[in-house]
């Protein structure tokens, strides 16, 4: 005697609906955590270019720079 075994395509239909859902919350948690990290750096950004009083300037410039300043610029005769 042949018993099914295993479960039925309903069973399986049931857990492959639960899995995309699953799937999908965990998709929407993690881009909703992206966001608001990317506004908490972005913040950050802005609050350290304030103290530093750059508003918008160069900000960190090379230490090879062409045009005289830098380290370079020293050994250049």
């Amino acid at each position: 005697m042949c018993f099914p075994s295993g479960p039925s395509s309903d069973e399986k239909q049931a857990a492959a609906d639960q899995r995309i859902a699953a799937e999908q919350a965990k998709r929407e948690e993690v881009e909703k955590r992206a966001g608001s990290k990317r506004e908490d750096i972005s913040e950050a950004l802005s609050a350290k270019t304030q103290q530093r009083g750059m508003r918008g300037g160069r900000g960190r410039r090379s230490l090879f720079r062409a045009g005289g300043a830098g380290f370079l610029g020293r050994f250049n005769s």
